[in-house]
C-alpha cells in the first residue's frame, strides 16, 4: 500500500507591474516649458539687478509646479487590484469593484460610486478620431485576398482606432476581469497633491507682495 504523496503547496499568482498610461505630447511640452523656465529664470537670477532676482524666484516658485502639474504629473496606473489616476492636483485610487464605467467622449473619464473623474493623461483627440474613421473607411474597401492591393492588412483594426479609444477599451477589459478579485474591493479614495499646491500658492503670495510693494 503506497502512502499518499504530500500535497504540493499552491503557487501564488504572479504579480504584474502596473500598466502606465501617459500623454507623450504633454510630456514633451512640459519638458520644453521647464527648460525655457530654467533658462529665462536662471538668467534673471544671475544677471538681474535690484528686485529682478526676487521676482524671478517667486515667478519660478509659482509657475514650475503648475507646469509640472499639467504636463509631467498626469498619469494613469492600472494594476489587477485598482486604478490609480494622477491628475494635476489630485490622486484618485479606485478599486476595480468600485468602477462603474470608463468612457471616452470629448474627454476620458471614469464613473465610480456615483462620481465622475477625468483621466488627464488620456486626452481625446477629435482629429485623431477623424483620421481613424477615414482609415476604417478605406479598410472597408480593401480586398483581403489581395486583388486590389498586395499590402492591405484588414485584420489590423487596432491601428485604425484612436489611442484614447484603445486605452479606454483596455481599461474596461481590466475592470471586467478584475472586479471580482478579493483584493479589488473597496471604495474610492482621493488625496490632494499638496506638494504641487503649496509651493505654487507660496510663489503666488510672494509674487503678489513684491508687485504690490514695487
Amino acid at each position: 500500500m503506497t502512502s499518499p504523496s504530500p500535497q504540493q503547496p499552491e503557487e501564488p499568482a504572479p504579480a504584474y507591474a502596473d500598466r502606465v498610461y501617459r500623454s507623450p505630447a504633454s510630456l514633451a511640452g512640459g519638458v520644453l516649458l521647464l527648460a525655457l523656465a530654467a533658462w529665462l529664470g536662471g538668467a534673471a537670477l544671475i544677471r538681474g539687478e535690484g528686485r529682478t532676482p526676487w521676482l524671478a524666484l517667486a515667478g519660478l516658485l509659482f509657475a514650475v509646479p503648475l507646469v509640472v502639474a499639467f504636463t509631467v504629473r498626469p498619469a494613469v496606473f492600472a494594476s489587477e487590484d485598482r486604478l490609480r489616476i494622477r491628475n494635476p492636483f489630485r490622486t484618485i485610487t479606485l478599486p476595480w469593484a468600485s468602477v462603474d464605467a470608463i468612457r471616452a467622449t470629448y474627454s476620458s473619464e471614469v464613473l465610480a460610486a456615483g462620481k465622475k473623474y477625468q483621466l488627464w493623461s488620456v486626452p481625446v483627440s477629435l482629429r485623431e478620431r477623424k483620421r481613424a474613421a477615414r482609415s476604417q473607411a478605406r479598410a472597408a474597401g480593401d480586398d483581403p485576398y489581395g486583388r486590389t492591393t498586395a499590402t492591405a492588412d484588414v485584420s489590423d483594426s487596432a491601428a485604425r482606432r484612436a489611442l484614447a479609444d484603445r486605452t479606454v477599451e483596455e481599461l474596461n477589459g481590466l475592470a471586467e476581469r478584475c472586479a471580482a478579485r478579493p483584493t479589488a474591493q473597496g471604495t474610492p479614495s482621493v488625496r490632494w497633491a499638496y506638494e504641487i499646491i503649496a509651493p505654487s500658492v507660496a510663489g503666488a503670495v510672494v509674487l503678489a507682495v513684491l508687485l504690490a510693494t514695487g
